[in-house]
């Protein structure tokens, strides 16, 4: 009898966090987690073509870069708060729903994917906290700091080392996805010419942020191999690092302005995306 009221009481909980998960309040909130990342991904394209026109002086081109200048606005205060609750619920939303999944075979994958997805939302939404607080982030010495304790643990520079072939097979996964257009299963894709925007937003995006994480991944394994942590300085580093490289004026404006499509695709995401 006790194993049937705790199966019953399983089966409750679950029903109720799925209902929670599929009422519209909760759905819109979420799809307001795609505009906002895509209101960053411009901030961070239009702050990466700012470096061409200064020769690398500029605001960071990172997260932190753009919620700082999100909070420049007038009305910044505001949006910080609306960010910071977009990425939440949207980050929520992802675990829960990974959680959730049926018993198909792929259900697994779909928990750990949907996880992963969520806690990165919600470390968005930790950082978009802290400037909505009146604080701030620097997203490039966050990430030497975080170097610089894996070099100092046991095997430290292997760590590294293994963190930086990740961020290359991430890399790898966005630009494939974007060849591919794998994107377009997260999507309810309309039909005619809007279709074929989002299409091509999606493409030139997802290559764009492809490009943008293996230079991320390579400096986490410059990082490891000179044993010297501030190598690694996150995207605003690597985007930094593409000008010293042969055409890098051109990779960076081609990276610079997929990013922005990448942007403008989230909000077509927000639009159409497949909440299950």
């Amino acid at each position: 009898m006790p194993s049937t009221s705790n199966s019953s009481s399983s089966h409750s909980t679950r029903s109720s966090a799925r209902s929670a998960k599929n009422s519209h309040a909760v759905r819109v909130i979420a799809r307001s987690g795609y505009a906002v990342n895509g209101l960053l991904h411009i901030l961070i394209g239009v702050i990466a073509l700012q470096l061409l026109l200064t020769g690398g002086e500029s605001t960071d081109a990172d997260q932190s870069g753009a919620l700082q200048s999100l909070a420049s606005t007038p009305f910044g205060g505001i949006l910080l708060w609306i960010v910071t609750i977009g990425f939440a619920m949207l980050g929520l939303w992802l675990i829960v729903d990974g959680i959730l999944q049926g018993p198909a075979q792929d259900s697994k994958k779909k928990l750990v994917v949907g996880i992963v997805k969520g806690l990165v939302y919600l470390a968005l939404a930790s950082t978009a906290l802290s400037f909505a607080l009146g604080g701030s982030s620097d997203s490039s010495g966050d990430t030497q700091s975080m170097t610089a304790q894996l070099m100092a643990a046991p095997a430290g520079i292997i760590l590294v080392f293994l963190v930086g072939l990740v961020v290359l097979a991430v890399g790898g996964y966005f630009i494939h996805k974007g060849v591919t257009q794998g994107f377009r299963d997260d999507l309810s894709i309309p039909a005619g010419t809007a279709g074929t925007v989002i299409t091509g937003l999606g493409i030139a995006g997802y290559a764009a942020k492809g490009v943008a994480l293996l230079a991320v991944g390579g400096l986490f394994i410059a990082a490891a191999v000179t044993s010297d942590a501030s190598e690694s300085t996150g995207l605003d580093g690597a985007l930094r690092s593409l000008l010293g490289l042969p055409f890098g004026v051109w990779i960076l404006g081609l990276v610079g302005g997929g990013l922005i499509a990448y942007g403008v695709y989230c909000f077509a995401r927000a639009r159409y995306a497949n909440l299950g």
